[in-house]
């Protein structure tokens, strides 16, 4: 049998008051902060993928800035390989709409997202983000 990894989506969603994370409410990494994101489900596009979790996870509609990279290391999900598409989205309407559901159990806003035990690579997509904002 062939096998293929998963298709993912994650979103570092910008608010005036820095970037959402949730706390996941299940395994893997049940309890740490991660960027809200999910699964792509066949036949849907991956900003459809994005836009849907961003609404299942923070309550929220978003509008996706620009691509930030694919991260696809085989070992970076103990469930088996995945393969994510980070986007850079905004949401510029009111940060009290934004609420934790699905599988967020709460959400934070932050300018200090590193100082947070984080689950999955996300460290290192939220260092690249980082990274990236100084070559403007």
């Amino acid at each position: 049998m062939y096998k293929n990894p998963a298709l993912t989506v994650d979103g570092i969603v910008e608010t005036k008051n820095g970037i959402v994370l949730i706390k996941r409410k299940n395994d893997p990494y049940k309890g740490n902060w991660a960027l809200p994101g999910g699964f792509v489900d066949y036949g849907e596009k991956v900003e459809t993928a994005l836009f849907r979790e961003m609404k299942e996870e923070i309550s929220v509609d978003v509008k996706i800035k620009r691509l930030l990279g694919i991260w696809s290391e085989p070992q970076r999900d103990p469930r088996g390989h995945t393969v994510s598409v980070v986007y850079i989205a905004e949401y510029n309407g009111n940060i009290d709409q934004i609420k934790a559901a699905d599988d967020a159990m709460e959400v934070n806003i932050t300018n200090n997202p590193l100082a947070l035990e984080l689950a999955f690579d996300h460290a290192e997509i939220i260092g690249e983000y980082y990274k990236r904002q100084w070559r403007v």
